[in-house]
């Protein structure tokens, strides 16, 4: 620091309204960083204790949108079978019903995702390709979800192939790769 800025200070705290920290208050700080260090613990806990739970139930689904998503999505939805009964557009919107209701009222535009906008997929597309990539997800993840809720297998590979896909089309529709790569990987590298 330059001298100047040395002496502001020291000036700034000569008539600084701060005073001294007691034992009773630096016990009070204390606690409460105990208590914030205890939170963050348990975070991550609940944090394993749903991944753990998510790869088993829906591994599909989580390959898909992640744990947390996924789960809000099931909650939202009542429960995987409910969750599975509904259409990819139905996935796309859950959990922006309010706004639906209120843009078909007043004749305004309908949402183009809800709860699905928090997928890593979404986050990465340039904010006027978000609506397509959305779109396509949400079809991809409702075929995930009844692969999860009806079908036998416990392993991921659909979830993850279907990904794959949504993945490449993100490329292609912000021309990050050509459609003559994306009919490569599409149809030929099989």
């Amino acid at each position: 620091m330059s001298e100047e800025v040395e002496a502001e200070v020291k000036e700034a705290s000569v008539i600084s309204m701060g005073t001294e920290i007691g034992e009773l208050d630096l016990s009070n700080i204390r606690e409460l960083c105990d208590q914030v260090l205890s939170l963050s613990e348990y975070r991550a806990q609940l944090y394993d204790y749903l991944k753990s739970r998510m790869n088993t139930i829906a591994p599909n689904l989580t390959a898909m949108v992640g744990e947390l998503v996924g789960a809000r999505l099931i909650a939202h939805g009542g429960s995987l079978i409910n969750l599975a009964k509904q259409p990819g557009s139905t996935v796309q919107i859950l959990g922006a019903e309010k706004a639906l209701f209120r843009a078909l009222k007043t004749k305004h535009a309908t949402p183009k995702y809800g709860l699905i906008y928090h997928a890593s997929l979404i986050g990465q597309a340039a904010p006027k390709f978000k609506g397509k990539i959305s779109r396509s997800l949400a079809a991809k993840t409702a075929l995930a979800i009844r692969c999860d809720a009806l079908g036998d297998g416990q392993d991921n590979t659909m979830g993850l192939e279907n990904r794959a896909k949504v993945l490449v089309i993100l490329l292609v529709i912000c021309h990050m790769i050509s459609i003559s790569d994306f009919i490569y990987t599409s149809f030929c590298a099989a």
